[in-house]
């Protein structure tokens, strides 16, 4: 799949894959900063922001994504940074594809599987009503941003989720909201997107090294805890585990700390 991006810099590429529900524009002030030293490319992943949407939406898919991204822009190495379900994707690819990757950046997210861990259930829970809320709302009938966060207020509490939310509405050519992000496929694959990865596959020295891997964990979030390093070194034997003070885990460089 072709997939919408943004560039900004010279040097050094490196990519940056946003999390669920997200898209490009998150990343762009981090990419900013970073572009004096990196040719920094922000992506929407499939079914966000400006990218195709498609009835399937697994890490198979999106790993692939990421290599046809890497092969048509003649990128044969680069570092990886991924949020979240990015995360995941840029997991995934440095497990099949090592020799394309030079560093590794995985922001609040672990590689296991999140609807199988009773502990998880409260993250579960949040995104099942997260998509069940934008799937069953009819945009047709607002004609205002505020008249649609205050609707889905009744659905999500947190302003700051909601404000993240709506900024996946747009106007269609009859000049009424509709979603960019493709919820109808997202709600279908909900499952495979807090699937994690095979850790057997990882066991006995067989672990993925050969780069730079840093897990950075949201100090407010439970989305890394520290059952979970062990896990993680089983896969990335030589990562860095560190966090950032006060952050949640939608962090973004605006303050969207939640």
């Amino acid at each position: 799949m072709k997939l919408n991006y943004r560039k900004i810099g010279k040097g050094y590429p490196l990519i940056i894959v946003h999390g669920l529900y997200g898209s490009s524009d998150n990343w762009l002030s981090v990419a900013k900063e970073l572009s004096d030293n990196f040719e920094v490319f922000i992506l929407d992943q499939r079914n966000h922001g400006a990218s195709p949407h498609s009835d399937s939406h697994t890490y198979e898919n999106l790993k692939e994504d990421l290599l046809e991204f890497m092969d048509d822009h003649k990128i044969e190495k680069a570092s990886l940074l991924g949020h979240s379900m990015g995360g995941k994707t840029v997991m995934f690819f440095a497990a099949d594809y090592p020799e394309r990757v030079n560093n590794l950046i995985v922001v609040d997210i672990a590689p296991k599987n999140y609807t199988k861990i009773s502990d998880y259930a409260p993250q579960t829970i949040d995104h099942e009503n997260i998509v069940s809320a934008m799937l069953n709302f009819d945009l047709s009938n607002y004609n205002s941003r505020t008249e649609i966060d205050q609707k889905l207020a009744e659905s999500i509490s947190s302003e700051r989720v909601r404000q993240f939310l709506l900024k996946n509405l747009k106007r269609n050519d009859n000049k009424e909201f509709v979603w960019k992000l493709n919820i109808k496929t997202i709600s279908e694959y909900l499952p495979q997107i807090m699937d994690g990865m095979d850790k057997e596959k990882f066991q006995k020295g067989k672990g993925i090294t050969g780069f730079p891997v840093l897990f950075i964990k949201g100090d407010n979030s439970n989305y890394i805890t520290d059952d979970d390093h062990q896990l993680i070194r089983t896969i990335f034997p030589y990562a860095e585990i560190t966090s950032i003070p006060k952050a949640g885990h939608w962090f973004m460089p605006n303050n969207l700390n939640y």
